[in-house]
């Protein structure tokens, strides 16, 4: 090996070693209600990033998304888990969690206008690049990012991970500014056929930029290592979680290039 080589080697592994994840939780306010997000950068790189917008599933803001935020840092975004059911709401229990998830899916536009909150804060923070931004979001929160997108809110691209695609109103899909990716289980028992057939016709309506990509023998919560089967219908599948994670990523690559 070279002695420069080596020194190149020593150097990126040496800023490996000091590369550090940095986490500032972030109040802020949609009308009179407190919400709580937490924001995670890697502190290697300087200045404005593209930033992502992380939506929750239907138990709230947990560590769960803390740690894809992590894992998005570590790929130079500036990531801002965003709280949709305001300071200290994290139900527990199926019943408290459905009941909860329940609200805003019934209020499409409350649910518009939490996420609305949540997006222009990462968009304000300093770190964040204001014309570079996308949002995903885990079940519950791939519903949210949809109808962020439907809302008409200057993003680059959203997707959804093993989401709601139902909408509503599916004439708001002539709103949608960025590119859409729905990352769907083949199998998932909570979407039926007909909600994505619903969704598909949505996009087409639309002329939106959009793909549908399904994970063969993935059901609900694909992606979700928690999941552990006991809820029916709902399972982690590690090759659908890293293979959805890598079409992300190209994604990105994409409308971030």
């Amino acid at each position: 090996m070279k002695f420069s080589t080596m020194l190149s080697l020593l150097w990126v592994s040496a800023l490996a070693a000091a590369a550090a994840v940095r986490t500032e939780i972030i109040e802020y306010k949609h009308g009179e209600v407190t919400l709580q997000g937490h924001l995670t950068y890697e502190d290697t790189f300087r200045g404005p990033r593209p930033g992502v917008l992380i939506a929750h599933q239907w138990k709230g803001l947990s560590d769960y998304e803390k740690k894809r935020a992590e894992m998005l840092a570590r790929l130079g975004y500036v990531a801002f888990a965003v709280d949709i059911y305001g300071k200290g709401v994290r139900p527990q229990s199926v019943e408290a969690a459905g009941a909860e998830a329940g609200k805003y899916k019934n209020d499409r536009a409350l649910l518009r206008a939490r996420v609305n909150a949540g997006l222009e804060t990462l968009r304000r923070h300093k770190l964040a690049d204001g014309k570079r931004i996308a949002a995903i979001g885990y079940c519950f929160g791939g519903t949210t990012v949809l109808e962020l997108a439907r809302s008409g809110a200057n993003v680059a691209g959203v997707v959804s991970f093993h989401g709601g695609l139902d909408s509503p109103r599916p004439e708001d899909g002539k709103n949608i500014k960025g590119k859409v990716l729905a990352l769907h289980g083949a199998d998932d028992p909570f979407v039926p056929d007909a909600e994505v057939a619903g969704f598909i016709a949505e996009m087409r309506s639309a002329k939106a930029d959009w793909q549908l990509i399904q994970y063969g023998g993935a059901v609900h919560s694909f992606t979700d290592w928690n999941a552990d089967g006991s809820m029916p219908g709902a399972k982690y599948d590690e090759r659908a979680d890293q293979r959805s994670w890598e079409d992300m990523k190209q994604f990105f690559a994409e409308i971030f290039k």
